[in-house]
């Protein structure tokens, strides 16, 4: 067999099977009363509803990643690749370029197929059954349409420069892919806020009360500039609630979910708001972003070393050897060291969540952050007692009572 090929199919099994491990000690980890430290906020009922709604994510999750599992393989080692590059020759018979950007939308199109009917049936019945759903059909619909051209605006001039730069540039190539593609996360973090975000969710400055009055006092006493806030209508699709600091420079704005502000107290949305404020004054973004910097151009060095490899290409059944399937199937070969760095971007999320945490209770007062975490988790059903293994491989925020107990030691 094909060595990349077995390396690819033992990579879609492995994941597969961590998860099959992780849900399944997720599942045996279950408890029928809730946590003591959490009683006042969610009583029995209540916790064995938001079990019920975790075990079906679970079980929806596992069978969905079963079955994209068994797809992939089966598209791998039944050819389909090579038929989706045929077919990309005759549709796109016009150049590389034209003819990359065919394969690759058959390709995502393929993957959104098998695995949409799992996010319609999360939103639908799942979330609908728990009365968290709030989305219409045709608010899904027209997110679906505005994500895709979003996708084809952004993503296709950035696919087709990479296959030029591979092409034509050398040894070099992946240094110029790299430092496109941290421009434009940097371009993104300006433009987010103002122009895509408000496509999909209204966004109406804070209307002038005890709220905003506290956050702006806030703000100045911490010296801390903002353009503005916003409450977001996160209503219009789901009763679950959150906030965030988004943008950078001028752009830089607090959000708070319409849900978050009707379901907690002034001092307690004061608390979330100087959580989210803790990440910029310990400089969290700036240390995600050289993370992220750092990632992407260890992603293009590997791609670098596979590129129009006549091997990887037999691996996949393919008779066309091309830099635009090469970005494809590097992907596959990607997987375990993304997987790792996965890992540790969680590791150090989790840990920059408790840095937050003792920064809002330093300058809020630690009362009113751990009563805000405890309404945040309460209200979104989220595990209150998930099994360390799943935290270690996935959770980038920590388990709501390791955070409550962090706080009440003093951070």
């Amino acid at each position: 067999m094909n060595p990349y090929l077995l390396f690819v199919l033992i990579v879609l099994l492995l994941g597969w099977l961590i998860e099959l491990l992780t849900e399944g000690l997720e599942h045996r980890r279950r408890q029928k009363e809730p946590p003591a430290a959490m009683r006042d906020y969610m009583d029995a009922d209540k916790f064995r509803i938001s079990q019920a709604y975790q075990g079906e994510h679970r079980r929806l999750g596992l069978i969905r990643h079963t079955v994209m599992t068994a797809v992939t393989i089966g598209f791998i080692v039944a050819g389909g690749f090579d038929l989706f590059d045929r077919l990309a020759h005759r549709l796109g018979n016009r150049g590389e370029y034209v003819t990359g950007i065919v394969f690759v939308a058959l390709w995502a199109m393929f993957m959104f197929v098998v695995a949409e009917p799992f996010r319609l049936y999360t939103t639908f019945r799942i979330e609908s059954r728990y009365e968290f759903n709030r989305t219409t059909l045709k608010t899904y619909l027209l997110d679906l349409v505005k994500g895709a051209a979003i996708a084809a605006i952004l993503g296709l001039p950035i696919f087709v420069a990479i296959v030029w730069f591979f092409e034509t540039t050398g040894d070099g190539a992946w240094i110029w892919c790299w430092l496109l593609v941290v421009l434009v996360q940097i371009l993104l973090m300006a433009i987010v806020p103002t122009l895509i975000m408000p496509l999909f969710n209204k966004f109406t400055p804070l209307a002038p009360g005890e709220l905003r009055t506290a956050i702006e006092t806030y703000a100045a006493a911490q010296q801390f500039m903002i353009s503005d806030i916003y409450t977001m209508d996160g209503s219009k699709r789901s009763s679950k609630s959150n906030a965030f600091f988004v943008g950078i420079g001028n752009s830089r704005r607090i959000v708070l979910y319409d849900t978050l502000i009707a379901q907690q107290t002034v001092p307690e949305l004061l608390a979330v708001v100087a959580h989210e404020m803790g990440h910029c004054k310990r400089r969290h973004i700036l240390k995600g972003l050289a993370l992220a910097v750092v990632s992407t151009g260890l992603t293009f060095w590997v791609m670098s070393l596979f590129i129009r490899n006549a091997d990887l290409f037999d691996a996949f059944g393919m008779t066309h050897v091309s830099t635009y399937a090469s970005l494809v199937f590097v992907g596959f070969l990607y997987t375990p060291m993304a997987f790792v760095i996965g890992i540790a971007g969680n590791c150090l999320s989790r840990r920059w969540e408790f840095q937050a945490d003792a920064y809002a209770a330093a300058t809020t007062g630690t009362a009113s952050m751990a009563t805000a975490l405890k309404k945040l988790y309460c209200e979104n059903y989220a595990n209150l007692t998930p099994h360390p293994l799943k935290v270690f491989l996935e959770y980038s925020h920590p388990p709501v009572l390791d955070r409550v107990a962090a706080l009440e030691d003093g951070g």
